[in-house]
């Protein structure tokens, strides 16, 4: 497929990040099948590989999911995952004194979820896992994952040795999330359930922990929760789910945490833990923002403080002083985009972040607020090997009114020079829900829409989404969820008013809650669209939290089997609403949905259900009287997942197939043939 060999190759490299004397990033030559992690002494230093998953397997389906140092940078724990599966196991390495690994024997096994939290003793971590499920090829049971342990190991012991720290069987639904504060004196335990932007925080003073006499790790056996006799010496600072509590920083007892109570749009508060009282009346370092969603807020060494606003829909960064929340700087960012990435801690005035648009591949830039006069400098940025140049595409953002008249931000990128005909083929990409903000970013498939159909990308922030707070993703969870699929709707319909397109040369396409999506849109209006790509979708609505991870996402969707939100999620479950068309050509439009075997975060049964009632209904009939003549397709990727950790050859793959169908569902014709080949007509480049 020309597709697959025209438009990308490119290096990518990941932010780089400090961990005691050495820098460390991610890099990706452009067609390895994952990303290699490197150290070096220096910025300037030659890179020395610490740790490459594609020696773990041929089919490079074994992916490095997470990999956590030590305080002192002298030990790192990793997980990796299989075939795309959420399962993963954690090991441990020493960094030796070249920069190369030294492994050891550690191997944690059953982790799923999981954070990992170094003690300052380089002696220990914390984790998370769930009892062994019952099937061995792990991805491919669909058994629901409850009472999740937070658990403590101590390095160069076996795993039976781990001590449970917290459970909570009466809660089963409840997930532990662990962070050890900067200066390694506090544990810190985030209690959620489901995926609302809500937690309990709980404490506990290691101080508190004893150590064992031969290792002099911290020794929490007296605390066990399947067998010790002692209560482990909690603090409950928060114990409601009113609101939602990141860590920021700490100065001893003085905790500085970023919150959304009684700030749909986030604040940064100030709390004392020796006079606590009630949250509300800690008092704020940034109050909330009247219109900017405040996304993170990064401590650095003094008195510096670094935030990130989200300004509709556009990436914005400031400088602001830790102790006051007074604004010190604004940086400015070239133009219509997102900071993709930033990485910095309180041990160094230095920090790097990443900006990424829907035309600009990605620059990295580092900052020195040591510095007279602190300016982002550019660090590295990613090159693609292939004519590309930015100024030769227009990228603008449209508030379109929805059925209920709320304005509904989409950005729409095209060729300079596009005629307004309605004839032009164009992508809609959209998501809307689970508080996640779909911000400008740059895609090898996209620029292959752009460059090599001429066609349209069209990107919808819908009600669900997270891209103005809280107050927008309820507008579009539960008992609103209705509002999402209109907003996609709408934004269609401005697509042909404003003559992008026309029915006919229109895509939709969406992956897992966006497959959803995309599958009920279709659903609703066959009339809007020619064409559907509906990736890892949530697609049985009465039934999806019965399997693996599925309950926690209650808390958007609502509980199916309550009669109350039953009666707003049936209409909409894109499994029970197949209709023959009764008006126009009495036809759904195309539509492919896209699986991956090993996917056990939605699981593959929702699309393989989907698929079929698709072509019982609409195609069961003889062949001389089923108006159906569009196709209705599944692809099953083998060894993989819901996403993260899929190879580049199956992501490569897949691109090539989805994108091929959509062109050929719209007529769209490849009009970029002096890139996808070299003078001898061999592939010169990939996606």
């Amino acid at each position: 497929c020309v597709i697959a060999i025209s438009i990308l190759h490119s290096w990518t490299t990941l932010l780089p990040y400090f961990a005691a004397d050495r820098y460390y990033y991610y890099y990706n030559s452009g067609l390895q099948q994952q990303y290699v992690l490197y150290g070096q002494d220096s910025l300037k230093a030659d890179p020395v590989v610490l740790l490459d998953p594609n020696t773990l397997s041929d089919d490079g389906t074994v992916a490095l999911r997470d990999a956590e140092f030590s305080d002192n940078g002298g030990l790192v724990a990793y997980s990796l995952s299989s075939g795309g599966s959420d399962w993963s196991t954690i090991k441990v390495l020493s960094v030796g004194p070249s920069g190369t690994a030294v492994q050891h024997d550690d191997l944690l096994e059953h982790v799923k979820f999981s954070t990992i939290a170094w003690t300052h003793d380089h002696k220990g971590f914390f984790y998370n896992r769930y009892a062994p499920p019952q099937k061995s090829d792990l991805g491919t049971e669909t058994d629901a994952n409850t009472n999740q342990l937070l658990c403590y190991h101590v390095v160069g012991q076996p795993q039976s040795s781990d001590v449970v720290v917290l459970a909570d069987p009466d809660h089963a639904l409840w997930m532990f999330g662990a962070e050890v504060t900067d200066d390694g004196q506090y544990l810190l335990i985030s209690v959620s359930e489901g995926c609302q932007p809500q937690n309990r925080l709980y404490y506990l003073d290691l101080n508190r922990v004893p150590k064992a006499q031969d290792t002099q790790a911290l020794d929490f056996s007296k605390f066990d929760f399947e067998k010790g006799q002692g209560k482990l010496p909690l603090v409950k600072l928060i114990d409601n789910f009113d609101a939602s509590w990141d860590y920021v920083a700490n100065d001893g007892q003085d905790f500085t945490f970023k919150t959304n109570l009684a700030a749909p749009r986030y604040r940064v508060v100030r709390v004392n833990l020796s006079s606590a009282g009630d949250p509300s009346s800690w008092p704020d370092v940034i109050p909330q923002h009247p219109k900017d969603l405040l996304q993170s807020a990064v401590a650095l060494q003094g008195d510096e403080l670094v935030v990130r606003h989200l300004r509709d829909v556009k990436g914005a960064l400031a400088r602001h002083k830790l102790s006051t929340g007074e604004l010190v700087q604004e940086f400015d960012l070239p133009g219509i985009g997102s900071v993709g990435g930033f990485s910095g801690n309180r041990k160094s005035k230095e920090f790097f972040f990443s900006f990424t648009s829907f035309v600009e591949p990605g620059s990295t830039y580092r900052f020195d607020l040591a510095a007279a006069s602190p300016q982002p400098e550019l660090f590295r940025a990613t090159q693609l090997k292939v004519p590309h140049n930015p100024a030769d595409y227009e990228v603008k953002q449209v508030f379109v009114p929805s059925k209920d008249g709320t304005k509904v931000p989409m950005f729409i990128t095209h060729k300079k020079g596009l005629q307004l005909d309605g004839s032009n083929p164009t992508l809609l990409y959209g998501y809307g829900g689970f508080n996640i903000s779909l911000e400008p970013g740059f895609s090898a498939s996209r620029l292959a829409w752009l460059a090599g159909y001429n066609g349209v990308y069209a990107q919808a922030n819908l009600r669900g989404g997270g891209e103005y707070g809280i107050e927008w993703r309820n507008a579009g969870s539960k008992e609103n969820k209705q509002n999402v699929f209109d907003d996609f709707h709408a934004c269609a319909e401005y697509l042909y008013q404003a003559g992008y397109c026309c029915p006919g040369k229109l895509i939709i396409q969406g992956g897992s809650n966006g497959g959803l999506l995309v599958a009920a849109c279709i659903n609703q209006r066959p009339d809007l669209f020619c064409c559907g790509m509906a990736q890892v979708g949530v697609m049985d609505m009465l039934r999806f939290h019965k399997f693996t991870i599925g309950h926690a996402w209650i808390t958007d969707y609502g509980d199916p089997d309550k009669a109350d939100d039953f009666k707003w999620i049936y209409p909409y479950s894109p499994l029970h609403n197949v209709r023959v068309p009764q008006e126009g050509s009495q036809q759904y439009p195309a539509l492919i949905l896209a699986t991956g075997d090993h996917d056990d975060r939605v699981v593959p049964l929702h699309s393989l259900k989907l698929i079929s009632e698709l072509q019982y209904q609409l195609a069961r009939a003889a062949a001389d009287s089923s108006k159906q003549r569009n196709p209705l397709l599944i692809r099953v990727e083998v060894r993989a997942g819901h996403g993260a950790g899929k190879p580049t050859a199956k992501i490569i793959a897949e691109t090539a197939d989805l994108i091929g169908f959509a062109a050929q569902c719209v007529g769209a014709k490849w009009q970029a043939a002096d890139v996808a080949a070299g003078g001898d007509g061999h592939a010169k480049a990939n996606l």
